[in-house]
């Protein structure tokens, strides 16, 4: 790993959990792993497992999210399709309000003149007054439509003011319709958002914690392609680090592990006393660990050497190893890339395909000492 690689990883990943907020925190905290108590070829199988179960239900909720998509559109067409009849309506209620005003005027007006004219015909004397019978009858039949007049006048006042209130009343309901369509469409577009993150959240979850597992178990017992070079003795070239992030790997450095047997042991037992610094300060100690080499081997890189992790149960291991604990020690070089075999015995060049936060090929190299003893250099180029 780079220089303050692990150091930034740890950022970004704390920094993210913060951003996803509480709710993916403690929904990662509530899924129990059923894989954690298993180990080797059963935990990756047990992984494999659970994700292609996720990747299933992906499938599924695929449709789901197309289903929510479908509703969101029809949503959206709706409050589109309401708020256009709100606006109709609104201006209808307008020119009915003017057309109301203009009625009532002109029935007001009306209802002055009729009563003027209702008294003053209503007179006996005047119609004793009139020139002629036919003056009278012209006088009478006129006062009788403007009676009816009148009346067809009251009649459309009270249409008008009864298609008011129902319009009004209309335009109440339709805003209340559109209140509940945006509060149906912010839910859709919540339950859409939260379905992927979850979803999204397990799928990583898992298939982190596969590739991890599945990286351990490529180094202990070589599952992935790897074949024989040659015989090497002590300081003998075997490969160069890889310059960049890769498969299972965020940045350029040398994992160093040892195993007898089957198990991993500590490096510090074997490596010699040398001159090293760490790509951390000391208030990282704690977390990324520290080493105390005390062996007879050299080391397999040249000075200067830049430590990125110890060996053991660091908080970094426990943060992001499935089993919680560092099996090798992560170490760069400042002046050369170049690997060395720490002893002499059998090379082998491997590779493992990585998935999860970095996909890609894990290469390595692997020297079996012939005493039960193999030592791995992963994130190399064998050579």
């Amino acid at each position: 790993m780079i220089r303050n690689g692990k150091k930034a990883l740890h950022l970004i990943f704390t920094l993210a959990l913060f951003a996803a907020g509480l709710a993916i925190a403690s929904f990662a905290s509530a899924v129990e792993d059923p894989c954690v108590s298993k180990s080797g070829p059963d935990k990756v199988d047990c992984y494999d497992k659970l994700v292609t179960q996720y990747n299933q239900q992906a499938k599924t909720l695929a449709n789901q999210i197309a289903q929510y998509d479908a509703q969101i559109k029809l949503t959206t067409y709706k409050i589109a399709d309401t708020e256009a009849k709100i606006q109709l309506l609104g201006g209808r209620i307008d020119q009915l309000e003017l057309s109301l005003n203009e009625l009532t005027q002109a029935f007001s007006s009306r209802a002055v003149e009729t009563y003027k004219v209702t008294k003053f015909e209503n007179n006996f004397f005047f119609i004793l007054s009139a020139d002629d019978i036919n003056e009278a009858v012209s006088r009478l039949h006129y006062l009788k439509k403007i009676q009816e007049e009148d009346r067809n006048l009251l009649n459309k006042l009270q249409e008008a003011q009864t298609t008011y209130e129902d319009q009004k009343a209309d335009q109440e309901t339709l805003q209340e319709e559109l209140e509940s369509q945006k509060a149906l469409l912010d839910r859709q577009k919540k339950d859409k958002a939260n379905l992927l993150a979850i979803t999204k959240n397990n799928e990583t979850t898992f298939a982190k914690l596969r590739d991890e597992a599945a990286a351990e178990l490529a180094v202990v017992s070589g599952l992935g392609k790897e074949t024989y070079l040659r015989d090497v003795g002590t300081n003998d070239t075997i490969g160069s680090i890889i310059t960049s992030a890769s498969g299972c790997s965020s940045g350029q450095h040398l994992h160093f592990e040892v195993h007898q047997g089957s198990s991993a042991v500590d490096p510090n037992n074997f490596l010699s006393g040398t001159g090293f610094s760490y790509s951390y300060d000391s208030s990282q100690y704690g977390y990324y660990g520290t080493i105390n080499p005390h062996g007879s081997w050299p080391w397999p890189i040249n000075s200067p050497i830049s430590i990125n992790q110890g060996y053991g149960a660091t908080g970094f291991a426990r943060d992001f190893y499935s089993n919680k604990f560092h099996q090798g020690i992560d170490m760069d070089s400042d002046s050369s890339t170049q690997v060395k075999a720490v002893h002499g015995g059998k090379l082998y060049a491997g590779a493992y395909t990585c998935k999860g936060y970095y996909p890609g090929t894990l290469y390595y190299a692997k020297v079996d000492h012939g005493d039960g003893t193999t030592v791995w250099y992963l994130h190399i180029l064998p050579r």
